[in-house]
């Protein structure tokens, strides 16, 4: 399997490297984005790739930006990345890139959630609420919400937590009118989502979209799209309340680091070759059952 830690592109300028995706001009209308195998865990680069994943994110991606192209627009340009690298770079781009168009990003993280767990359930226990919006008393870890709802996270900078705030945050942030079609459009997302994951037999717990605003001024939908690392696949036979319930992510590689003796910050140690198999495996499969 053709493994890809750190992009090389030398026939585009480097704007930057994140986690996971580095970050090309293509012009001064496009930006060229390689999604790489790197892996982070507790907001730290790990040394070792997870083979094909940054594939499984981008094929994930692209599916569900082909399935909400009728609800809003996105960031897609439908340009291939192989025709505009030079040909010893293609290996490099081949299923794992787009070119997409440069937006100006709503700086927030628009996340959905449709059950009780992770830092809303924390939240819920200390105030009964998730970023000002308040749930019916005594529920319990994993539970199905009445309906979906909007909870925004500032974005933070490169190694540092999100943080959850409250709506009006986004509307001082954007305006009243552009937060809630941000709030409503992360919910039908969502719902819509969820309807046809749970045929697949998954559960989307909560997931978190990006929107950027195009030169006209039009809400775009960008960045990764409803994918393991952006969102909260459980197995539906699995799923129970009261329960954090098994899921198709990088959970193999924080269970494994929690059972280490490390302090949380960079360098992290080396992942045995049993973990980093396994965590593989969990993201083929579910772009397995999504495709």
């Amino acid at each position: 399997m053709n493994v890809l830690y750190e992009s090389n592109i030398r026939s585009l300028p480097l704007i930057s490297r994140g986690k996971v995706r580095d970050i090309y001009s293509v012009d001064e209308s496009k930006l060229l984005i390689v999604t790489t195998d790197r892996v982070s865990a507790f907001d730290v680069i790990l040394k070792d790739p997870i083979p094909g994943k940054g594939i499984v994110l981008n094929k994930m991606t692209e599916f569900w930006l082909d399935k909400f192209s009728s609800v809003l627009p996105n960031h897609s340009t439908g340009i291939k990345p192989e025709d505009i690298v030079l040909d010893d770079e293609i290996d490099q781009v081949k299923d794992r890139a787009v070119v997409v168009k440069r937006l100006r990003p709503i700086m927030v993280e628009a996340v959905a959630r449709g059950y009780l767990i992770g830092s809303g359930w924390l939240e819920y226990q200390k105030s009964g609420s998730i970023c000002g919006v308040k749930l019916p008393k005594n529920l319990s870890k994993a539970s199905k919400l009445d309906s979906a709802i909007f909870t925004p996270a500032a974005k933070a900078e490169v190694g540092m937590h999100d943080e959850n705030v409250e709506f009006d945050y986004v509307v001082q942030l954007v305006g009243s009118q552009l937060a809630k079609r941000v709030r409503d459009i992360t919910v039908e997302l969502y719902s819509k989502a969820s309807k046809f994951a749970l045929d697949k037999g998954i559960i989307i717990a909560d997931t978190k979209f990006e929107f950027g605003l195009d030169s006209h001024g039009d809400l775009n939908l960008m960045d990764e799209v409803l994918t393991p690392d952006s969102s909260r696949f459980w197995p539906v036979s699995d799923y129970r309340v009261g329960i954090s319930p098994p899921s198709f992510d990088k959970q193999f590689i924080r269970d494994w680091l929690e059972s280490q003796d490390w302090n949380k910050k960079s360098p992290a140690p080396n992942l045995p070759i049993d973990v980093i198999r396994k965590t593989s495996d969990k993201y083929h499969e579910v772009l397995k059952r999504f495709l």
